[in-house]
């Protein structure tokens, strides 16, 4: 199935005024608009597409026949395979011009399909796809219009529940349809009614689902919703507000399984029961965040994966005894996991900072992992590869008495003499740093000495509920002073060059990048900017509709005047004048989160001024760059970039 790429007329307007509007010069090549961006062919570029060549795999899902369902990559976008058997071929199922990541296959053996979703040129507006075994057919199921996702089999495998905002363009809708049968359509079963909901399951029986409203971070409210009715049934809540980030019902229907932070300090797997509201909590003895849990279709098993500071731990339940057994795993991250018909088998994805995401599969009975995939990293040496370290640095303000302390993970270059420092800060800002693969950083490290930080600032998750809200609303600016404290502790560090530091990141992280060059720019050599936010106001105005509400709930809302005025104050764009270092700022022009007008004033209120921004642009990428050809020369901007400023004088402050 071919897609062909269309420029909306937002976009095309977009693109025509780029080189009025940012006066320096400008080259398109291909999908790539680059503005005031010099030759990026270097030796150093040429070394790093070594790195670039590396790829992973991800467990999508169980397939009918036993065989399982994974994403990786052989050409410029990650597609989905087939893995009939531990190591067996990649047998590549779509052939998509955009990438294809997420599927859902019915477990019931006489399946003829499965569902996966794609949107077009990174826009978000995913549509569903039915893709059929035997005539490897592919058919849109949505009608074109909105975001849809979120999908869930029923028992029998027949009927696939998702949401979508279609309708309105802001509502989370709940709709059912029938994949395999061509003359069906989804119907809507459960009006959102401009608000947010997901489905989380089918219970046993296929006549209730199990639906979500998220309002933010830490407020979420559950409900048992009748299929033929629309009535809801809540779910027994606590005494506050809480979040709720993953649900499904017990094997019998009588109850849920949920994580949530429910009459806790951290997110922990409960079950809870729908009718006398009776809660148990199955991982209160652990003080950190459940991330995910899946159960098996039986009720045998049930398995968990805590965030340890950052790092995955699997646990497995066996539900008739309650014991548990710890899967024997190397320290990383453990990504989707789903247990397969028989109830015996865990799929799984497992990733570290030294080795790539590749799939495994547990026998639980054996408690033994076997190996599905095996994917390269290139023509480089692995075993070079640095691992993350886990460190802590004081801050500005004091918990319990003493200095609060951030966490942060490092990746040390164990070149001689002081070493240049990258800032890597992650977005979100509801979202955590966790050491996973990452060849840019391992080339970072190996191949231009840089020291890689990447601190978990507050607001960030895992650290409980308390330490994600320290950023809300007017404390949005400690976030940013954490990145001072960073600063003052790489200047306390022997193996650190604190004349050379630079900062970056991307979405809420690329805000974060330029509210450091603000705030702390006669300490930094200059920041990278990715589809970040300039001006809350602006952004709150333009982020698409359907999740515009959600972000008043994190940063505020810009209808209030009071806050109105706050967000202009706390805006990188109403102080770009007090950023005197070079900037590398990149956008996707097709993001609905953070829209290309935020980079675009950014990078002509600095221009005004004569500052010096280099621009690059992708028509076919929306919120980040997940093409290869994109983010390969992405990444050698980047290097060049910091190659470009390392070879300057330290410039003066303002």
């Amino acid at each position: 199935m071919k897609a062909k790429y269309l420029l909306t007329p937002i976009l095309a307007v977009i693109v025509a005024t780029l080189p009025s509007l940012l006066p320096a010069a400008v080259e398109e090549r291909g999908n790539l608009v680059m503005d005031n961006i010099p030759a990026v062919d270097t030796p150093l570029t040429a070394k790093l597409e070594d790195y670039v060549q590396s790829r992973g795999a991800s467990f999508v899902d169980w397939l009918p026949d036993g065989g399982v369902l994974v994403a990786t990559r052989f050409g410029d976008t990650d597609q989905l395979h087939r893995v009939a058997m531990p190591m067996g071929a990649r047998e590549q199922l779509t052939f998509q011009r955009e990438p294809v990541t997420v599927a859902r296959s019915p477990q019931s053996a006489a399946a003829p399909g499965f569902l996966f979703q794609r949107d077009q040129g990174g826009n978000e507006m995913a549509q569903l796809f039915w893709y059929e075994y035997k005539s490897r057919a592919i058919r849109m199921i949505t009608d074109g219009r909105g975001l849809n996702g979120g999908a869930v089999w029923n028992r029998d495998g027949r009927r696939v529940a998702f949401h979508g905002t279609g309708r309105d363009g802001v509502s989370y809708d709940i709709y059912i349809a029938e994949p395999a049968n061509n003359l069906d359509r989804p119907r809507l079963v459960f009006n959102g009614f401009r608000k947010n909901w997901s489905v989380q399951d089918w219970s046993p029986d296929d006549t209730r689902l199990l639906i979500r409203n998220y309002v933010s971070a830490n407020e979420a409210h559950l409900f048992v919703m009748d299929i033929a009715s629309a009535a809801l049934t809540p779910i027994s809540e606590g005494r506050d507000v809480a979040s709720i980030s993953q649900a499904s019902f017990t094997a019998d229907g009588r109850g849920v399984y949920v994580i949530t932070n429910r009459d806790s300090e951290f997110e922990q797997l409960k079950r809870v029961d729908i009718a006398t509201g009776e809660v148990e909590s199955l991982t209160a003895h652990i003080p950190w965040d459940i991330d995910a849990f899946a159960r098996s279709e039986d009720g045998r098993y049930l398995a968990y994966v805590a965030n340890v500071d950052g790092l995955s731990r699997l646990t497995v339940i066996n539900l008739a005894n309650r014991s548990e057994q710890v899967p024997p795993l190397p320290e990383g991250q453990v990504g989707r996991m789903v247990f397969d018909r028989t109830g015996k088998k865990l799929g799984l994805t497992l990733e570290t900072a030294q080795t790539p995401r590749d799939v495994f599969v547990l026998e639980v009975e054996r408690n033994a992992l076997t190996r599905y995939t095996v994917s390269e990293v290139g023509p480089v040496d692995a075993l070079q590869f640095v691992a993350a370290d886990l460190v802590r640095f004081p801050t500005f303000d004091r918990e319990r008495g003493k200095p609060r302390q951030i966490p942060a993970f490092i990746y040390r270059s164990t070149a001689p003499g002081p070493r240049p420092v990258y800032i890597d800060i992650h977005g979100g800002p509801e979202s955590q740093y966790k050491p996973s693969f990452s060849p840019f950083t391992q080339f970072l490290v190996r191949e231009l000495g840089f020291t890689v930080i990447a601190p978990n600032v507050r607001g960030s998750s895992g650290y409980g509920k308390t330490y994600l809200s320290l950023d809300n609303a007017e404390d949005r600016e400690d976030a940013v002073r954490d990145i001072g404290a960073l600063l003052v502790w790489i200047g306390a560090q022997r193996d650190l060059d604190a004349k050379n530091v630079f900062v970056a990141g991307g979405s809420y992280g690329g805000y974060m990048s330029l509210a450091s060059m603000v705030h702390f720019g006669d300490r930094l050599r200059g920041g990278i900017d990715v589809v970040g936010i300039s001006n809350f106001v602006t952004f709150l105005e333009s982020t698409s509709e359907y999740r515009r509400d959600l972000r008043r709930q994190e940063y505020g809302d810009e209808r209030l005047p009071r806050m109105r005025g706050y967000l202009q104050r706390i805006s990188p764009l109403t102080s770009a004048s007090r950023i005197s270092k070079p900037l590398l700022i990149v956008q996707g022009l097709n993001d609905p989160r953070v829209p290309a007008n935020e980079s675009q004033q950014m990078v002509a209120k600095i221009r005004g001024r004569g500052g010096e921004v280099w621009y690059l642009a992708a028509k076919d990428e929306g919120h980040g760059f997940r093409k290869k050809s994109n983010r390969d020369f992405y990444q050698k901007t980047i290097v060049t970039f910091l190659e470009r400023q390392l070879g300057k004088e330290p410039a003066k402050g303002p």
